[in-house]
């Protein structure tokens, strides 16, 4: 095949489409993630509901709740969204890729303060439940052998028991600061969320598109590692190097760089976790290191 027709199928081939959410603090994380992979949304409008992601990728804006059915219909192969949302879609053939770790919340039962009630356990049949996630909580509930009535909202959920449209809630809780203000407070949590990355079985089953999943995964993965992590590097004493390499493991050990002096002293460069530099920082300055300085990372790639 010559150039100009592998140009031309390459050209014909349509952009694999990420489904990402179109508002909101995990729409913001996600976008920012992508950009420091190396994929920065190029929007042709402000509003524009679909955005190139380099000449691979095209995303489209949606519903964090739809994205689960946009990707089993077909209409992106890849998405954006939290694993709750997932597990309330019910869609067996969405497949988790990567736990983007970002966005964690828990999905929690909570009563109203007064409510002498423990533990979910506790709650009799016929209790009545207001929440968003209906499939979640009937199958919780079902676990426990509790038979239970679904009130299903749309939005918060913290004002049902108060109208006596539920005796307790099951709804998103992050910090819990909305359910005191509300007068009610957790007494179980069914299941902590974060953000993921998730793929249609049909596109993993792809070859191409399987590759590009895979492709994105690690580069996405390689950023999330580098968040945690921070390179340094230092001047220390020759005859310290064996206390040295126990401070700094680094990922196989340091790298030690011979400094041209008189050979009493090395430079040593390693990757630290980054919230433990202040420490690595002072027991390197006790071993006599000088010279220390740190850096943040772009990508990490094992």
């Amino acid at each position: 095949m010559n150039d100009h027709n592998t140009k031309k199928q390459n050209s014909d081939r349509r952009p694999i489409r990420i489904a990402l959410p179109n508002k909101g603090r995990l729409s913001e994380r996600a976008l920012k993630l992508f950009e420091q992979a190396g994929l920065k949304a190029q929007f042709r409008a402000d509003r524009a509901l679909v955005a190139s992601l380099g000449d691979d990728f095209q995303a489209i804006f949606v519903r964090a709740a739809d994205i689960p059915e946009y990707l089993a219909d077909g209409a992106a192969e890849i998405g954006v969204t939290g694993a709750d949302l997932v597990v309330e879609s019910g869609r067996d053939e969405i497949v988790e890729v990567l736990d983007l770790g970002f966005g964690r919340c828990r999905l929690s039962v909570a009563v109203k303060d007064e409510s002498a009630v423990q533990s979910a356990t506790e709650l009799p049949a016929g209790t009545r439940v207001a929440t968003s996630f209906p499939r979640i909580a009937r199958t919780y509930f079902e676990s426990l052998g509790t038979e239970i009535g679904i009130a299903s909202v749309s939005g918060a959920a913290e004002i049902a028991p108060h109208l006596g449209v539920a005796d307790v809630i099951v709804d998103l809780v992050s910090t819990g600061s909305t359910l005191r203000v509300n007068g009610l407070r957790e007494i179980d949590t069914i299941m902590v969320s974060t953000a993921r990355l998730v793929a249609s079985q049909a596109a993993l089953d792809g070859e191409t598109t399987r590759q590009a999943i895979e492709d994105l995964s690690a580069a996405l993965e390689s950023v999330l590692r580098a968040e945690k992590k921070r390179y340094l590097m230092t001047n220390v004493p020759r005859a310290r190097l064996d206390e040295v390499r126990k401070v700094i493991p680094g990922l196989s050990g340091p790298t030690i760089v011979e400094v041209l002096d008189d050979g009493e002293w090395v430079a040593a460069h390693a990757v630290v976790d980054a919230d433990r530099v202040y420490h690595t920082i002072a027991r390197l300055k006790e071993l006599g290191a000088e010279g220390i300085l740190v850096t943040r990372i772009e990508r990490l790639m094992p």
